[in-house]
């Protein structure tokens, strides 16, 4: 029988907050900009779903706003899956691109590498590597056994017929002998692989294991094989094209840091942080990080992903560690005492009603957080960006516990306070409709739109 084992794989008074209407209304056209619908079907960027991010149409539209060239610096705070990058790098623009999220930001490390040296011989090697790999997959599935191989949530996913074939695709990866950026290549195309290939209901946002009670046989070589015969001619598309120049950095880090950028380099930054709404991106990836062995708990991906994110990035706050009276930030109040208190009374709003709800969630802490964070990204962002130049979010607005923070216009008044000119914000499209019918959901209507600070 063969041996199995488990791969270990290198977040005064208070005057009234009014929404600004938008005074050039075909500024930004398209209510899905800040979704990743677009990147679906897009070379590229369609190789890791990640819907958290926006649509790569919003990066070349504010590029053309903006009249960022080649030569030029964009600055993403939050660049996650390498939307941002990505674009940059086909308009030949200098990107600079920071990710706390360090699965996410190995996929967008993958996405971004295009110098193969001969695309043909690319092309001979993979077809190569998927003849060996299913002779492989023929002679070893009947005798391995992958009993205790992967934490339970990854067998409720799969028909153990496929998830016997994923387990072999990883395993012949991992042991074959070529390029390490074809190797990477590989792993992406398998990490892409897994959710096509689940019998589980496993798209965005959360995986149902119940929709697998009955599996059916997907045919997980098949998929495999289809997503790496798309991905290498999604690579020829883009980079038998690619004539341009620039220099693009993708930074595992914190962007609550300072950079090491120089004052003034960028000439836009434009990003999209996470929402105010308590979701756990760590959990988005919960299935991928159990199929490789980099998690294998709800503790793993605590200590490996979640400790590294920024306030609502994820749902881990540890109450006994803050005073909710003095949770936010005093340097908010020194600079925008308006924005301070309104936050503040929203946080205190919040506390009472906690504890008139069953999950008592601590959604008056993360306010306080979030907010804390945000004003040292937003601090950082005006230090490196140029005179005259712009600052872009995508940004949704909030109603914790039925308590509206207003996310998108207090970021613009606090942007203001720290020193830029302006801000203007366009509205893409409305949100919370799916949850109206929901008794528990609160009944204020959400908004999706675009801050844009002037420097």
């Amino acid at each position: 029988m063969n041996q199995v084992y488990q791969l270990k794989m290198p977040v005064f008074e208070t005057p009234p907050l009014i929404y600004i209407e938008k005074t050039t209304p075909m500024l930004y056209e398209g209510k899905e900009l800040g979704t990743f619908k677009d990147n679906l079907k897009t070379p590229i960027h369609r190789w890791f779903k990640y819907p958290a991010g926006y649509s790569y149409k919003f990066v070349q539209a504010t590029f053309d706003l903006f009249g960022v060239s080649s030569g030029q610096w964009v600055y993403d705070p939050f660049s996650g899956s390498g939307t941002t990058l990505i674009t940059a790098k086909q308009t030949g623009v200098n990107g600079y691109g920071v990710e706390a999220h360090s699965f996410v930001h190995a996929v967008a490390d993958t996405k971004l590498y295009w110098e193969y040296d001969n695309l043909t011989t690319l092309e001979r090697d993979l077809d190569k590597f998927l003849v060996e790999c299913r002779s492989f997959i023929y002679q070893e599935t009947e005798s391995i056994q992958i009993e205790k191989v992967f934490p339970e949530l990854v067998y409720k996913c799969y028909h153990p017929l496929d998830l016997k074939t994923l387990y072999l695709i990883r395993q012949f990866i991992m042991q074959y002998e070529i390029n390490y950026h074809v190797i990477n290549f590989l792993k992406l195309a398998l990490t892409d692989t897994l959710r096509n290939a689940a019998s589980a209901g496993t798209g965005w946002p959360y995986i149902s294991p119940r929709e697998n009670e009955n599996p059916t046989v997907k045919n997980a070589f098949q998929v495999f094989q289809k997503t790496v015969q798309q991905m290498y001619q999604d690579l020829f598309s883009v980079a038998s094209k690619q004539s341009l120049n620039c220099e693009i950095y993708n930074i595992l880090g914190d962007s609550r840091d300072k950079q090491n950028l120089a004052d003034g380099q960028i000439n836009l930054a434009i990003t999209s942080p996470p929402y105010l709404n308590n979701y756990d991106y760590a959990d988005r990836t919960r299935l991928e990080t159990y199929f490789w062995g980099i998690t294998n708990s709800w503790k793993d991906i605590t200590e490996k992903f979640r400790k590294k994110l920024m306030t609502a990035a994820t749902t881990q706050i540890v109450r006994g560690h803050h005073d909710v009276e003095t949770a936010l930030n005093k340097n908010i109040a020194d600079v925008a005492p308006h924005v301070y208190s309104s936050l503040q009374s929203s946080i205190l709003e919040l506390s009472s009603r906690r504890l008139e709800k069953g999950g008592k969630k601590d959604y008056d802490l993360m306010v306080a957080l979030y907010f804390n964070d945000i004003f040292k990204i937003v601090s950082e962002t005006y230090r490196v960006l140029a005179p005259g130049k712009k600052f872009c979010l995508v940004l949704g607005d909030s109603a914790p516990y039925g308590v509206h923070i207003q996310t998108d216009e207090l970021i613009g008044q606090l942007g203001v306070a720290i020193g830029f000119s302006k801000y203007d914000y366009y509205q893409l499209r409305e949100r919370g409709d799916k949850w109206k019918n929901n008794p528990q959901r609160h009944k204020i209507g959400l908004r999706e739109g675009i801050i844009i600070l002037s420097k």
